[in-house]
C-alpha cells in the first residue's frame, strides 16, 4: 500500500498464505522501467504453477515447505474506502481489474501467469542482470528488490526466502554501484 493510503487504515495484521510463491515474474513499465526497458516486479503465483515452469513436478496436491507468502492484511476505514480506491487505481492503472484484485488481495486462488505483463520464469543471472539495470519513474529497479528483501527480513525475521535472498544476492555481486 502507498503511503497516502496509510492515513486510511482501521488496522493490519500478519499472515501468510500456503500454497503460492512471490516472484519477480511481472514486468514494470511504470514504475521501476519503462515500455522500451520494462523493469521486474514481484507478484504472487500458485506454486504449482510456478514449479512447472522451473522443471519441478510435485504430485497431485503436494507443496514445498516454502511455498508460501508472508504479507500484511490492512483494514480500510469504510468511510474511506473511495479514496483509498482512487489511489490505488491511479497507482495500479496499467494493470487490469483481474490483477488488481490479485494485488490487492494477496494469495488470490485464481492468479495466474497469463496477465500481458507475465514474464514468467527467467533465469536468475538474466533476472539480476534486468533488476540491476532498469529503471523507472519511481526509482531504480533494484532498489525495489532491496526494499523488498530489507522488509521482509524486518517484519519477519523468522522465514526464510531462499529465492528473494538468493536474487537480492545475485544483484548486489554485479552491482558495482
Amino acid at each position: 500500500m502507498g503511503k497516502g493510503c496509510l492515513l486510511n487504515l482501521n488496522g493490519a495484521g500478519n499472515g501468510y498464505v500456503k500454497g503460492v510463491v512471490r516472484r519477480f515474474a511481472q514486468s514494470s513499465i511504470d514504475h521501476r522501467g519503462t515500455p522500451e526497458a520494462p523493469g521486474r516486479v514481484v507478484t504472487v503465483i500458485e506454486a504449482k504453477e510456478w514449479h512447472g515452469l522451473e522443471g519441478v513436478s510435485l504430485t497431485n496436491g503436494h507443496i514445498l515447505p516454502e511455498d508460501y507468502v508472508w504479507g500484511v492484511a490492512y483494514r480500510i476505514d469504510p468511510d474511506k474506502e473511495d479514496e483509498v480506491r482512487a489511489y490505488m487505481g491511479e497507482r495500479f492503472h496499467v494493470y487490469s481489474p483481474y490483477i488488481y484484485l490479485c494485488l490487492t488481495l494477496i494469495g488470490c486462488r485464481s492468479a495466474r501467469l497469463t496477465c500481458h505483463f507475465s514474464v514468467g520464469y527467467e533465469p536468475v543471472d538474466q533476472l539480476a542482470k534486468t533488476i540491476k539495470e532498469r529503471c523507472g519513474p519511481s526509482g531504480p529497479n533494484k532498489e525495489y528488490l532491496f526494499k523488498l528483501a530489507d522488509a521482509v527480513r524486518h517484519l519477519w525475521p523468522h522465514i526464510r526466502d531462499d529465492y528473494l535472498f538468493g536474487l537480492e544476492a545475485a544483484v548486489r555481486a554485479i552491482d558495482t554501484n
